[in-house]
């Protein structure tokens, strides 16, 4: 079968419509979506200047779809890919990334969601070793939850959209300094969220020291109305480096799982760095446990 790889700095919108129905293929068969947030936002909103979409045709028929940073800000080039379900199994993976390494010199970074073992046969088929893995944690919210205290002088209250954005992006810049592709998000970055289904300001919890912001957590509802049992989400909890120490991310952290569970939702999950240990200790006394595990792959 006639097979060859395109590259696009921009897709078409048929172009777009038929990777998301890879992607969703792709879900349905394997149980866990292979694109991560910011490349889904990336093929529906547009992205950075500095990305890459390469597509598998095999036959005149899209086969596999790969996105590339060339400039990821935690250094060097990083991707997914994804290759349809009607098409596994006759090498067009190993087509399609041994194309995007050859396009970045060999330097991709590359992730695997979900720890599949044809992920990382593949990987591996072409030299590349796990050089990071995220956690999936997951717990019930039927569980009881610890009760919590603010610090003294700390109180909290919702997201406004109309006046902390600015704010925002600079607690979150100052709380993960040390985390490049968080710690990264622009302004831009959180207004695509704001667009997206699942925004509820109401879930945006802000904790304020007098008029100045010293920590968050934002939450996230997953599947609301899609005909999936929905599930909550921590999905970012960040303190001001001046208020660490205190127990305002506990905090926090609770607050929120409180809200979820108002929502009358059953399960909450969050991710975390493997290596991270004092956040992992902290979410496994909170009652999580792991559930599944992303992989990056690179060639060393």
């Amino acid at each position: 079968m006639n097979v060859h790889v395109e590259r696009r700095e921009r897709l078409g919108e048929q172009e777009v419509a038929a990777v998301l129905a890879m992607v969703e293929a792709a879900t349905e068969a394997d149980g866990v979506r292979p694109l991560n947030e910011h490349v889904m936002l990336h093929l529906r909103h547009g992205g950075g200047e500095h990305a890459e979409a390469v597509l598998l045709r095999a036959g005149g028929e899209l086969a596999g779809y790969a996105h590339v940073e060339a400039a990821d800000p935690a250094g060097g080039p990083s991707g997914e890919l994804v290759v349809h379900p009607a098409f596994r199994r006759r090498g067009y993976g190993s087509v399609l990334l041994r194309s995007v390494l050859d396009g970045t010199g060999g330097r991709l970074r590359i992730w695997a969601h979900g720890g599949h073992p044809g992920a990382e046969a593949l990987a591996g088929s072409l030299g590349l070793v796990k050089v990071r893995s995220l956690w999936q944690m997951r717990r019930p919210l039927s569980a009881p939850l610890p009760g919590f205290t603010l610090p003294e002088g700390v109180r909290l209250r919702a997201f406004d959209p109309e006046t902390d954005r600015e704010a925002w992006v600079a607690l979150n810049a100052r709380a993960f300094a040390h985390h490049p592709e968080q710690g990264a998000w622009t302004m831009e970055d959180l207004r695509r969220r704001e667009q997206e289904p699942w925004f509820d300001p109401a879930g945006f919890f802000l904790a304020v020291r007098g008029e100045r912001l010293a920590g968050f957590h934002w939450t996230k509802v997953h599947g609301a109305g899609g005909g999936h049992e929905p599930i909550g989400e921590v999905y970012v909890v960040g303190v001001d480096p001046a208020e660490q120490g205190g127990g305002l991310g506990r905090s926090l952290t609770l607050a929120g799982l409180e809200h979820l569970r108002s929502r009358g939702l059953a399960q909450v999950m969050l991710y975390v760095d493997e290596d991270n240990t004092a956040a992992v200790r902290l979410y496994e006394r909170l009652g999580f446990t792991r559930w599944d595990t992303d992989v990056m792959f690179q060639k060393l």
